[in-house]
């Protein structure tokens, strides 16, 4: 549950950007992620995270290039930023060899499990899998881009389903490889 709160600033993002446009969108869920930053940095048994460094960086990073810049971003154009920069940390947390659901899977299991078979390489798929989603995002912001007949539902759409299949996948994926560490003694 923890990581799926750290998806509240692209939430506070997409609702503020209707609201109050796309700079006080981009400051607020700046502050919101460097909030949780702190939280984590400042509460014992939590630690800072991947996800949410990451967070701060691309909503702090895009609020001062639009305010330095003087750019008036379209939502869709904002939004393809936004979506390209969280599959960019995703990624990159994979690379640096530290998926970014690693680090909240081990708050929430004890450390002897850490050290079981399978422990990391099931949060390389599940982070595999938010990446294929983060992707699939990307690639419903550049059609609505460029090919504007689409109708708008059809971004919501993937969107939606992307989010809602790396959601269940994270659920189901442990569950069910846990149970085939145990079938197999």
């Amino acid at each position: 549950m923890s990581m799926l709160l750290a998806f509240v600033p692209f939430i506070v993002f997409a609702v503020f950007d209707r609201i109050l446009g796309v700079v006080p969108a981009l400051c607020a869920a700046a502050l919101l992620s460097a909030a949780f930053l702190v939280r984590d940095w400042l509460s014992p048994g939590r630690t800072v995270k991947v996800l949410e460094i990451g967070t701060v960086l691309l909503f702090g990073g895009l609020a001062v290039f639009a305010l330095a810049a003087h750019t008036e971003w379209s939502l869709l154009g904002v939004r393809l930023r936004v979506d390209a920069g969280l599959l960019v940390v995703v990624l990159a947390s994979m690379l640096i060899g530290q998926p970014f659901t690693l680090q909240y899977a081990k708050e929430q299991t004890p450390p002897e499990v850490w050290t079981q078979p399978g422990f990391r390489r099931i949060n390389n798929v599940i982070t595999a899998a938010w990446a294929v989603a983060f992707a699939l995002m990307v690639l419903a912001d550049v059609a609505m881009i460029y090919m504007p007949a689409l109708p708008l539902w059809v971004g919501i759409a993937v969107t939606v389903a992307a989010i809602v299949g790396a959601i269940r996948f994270t659920q189901w994926y442990p569950q069910r490889m846990r149970a085939k560490l145990r079938a197999a003694g």
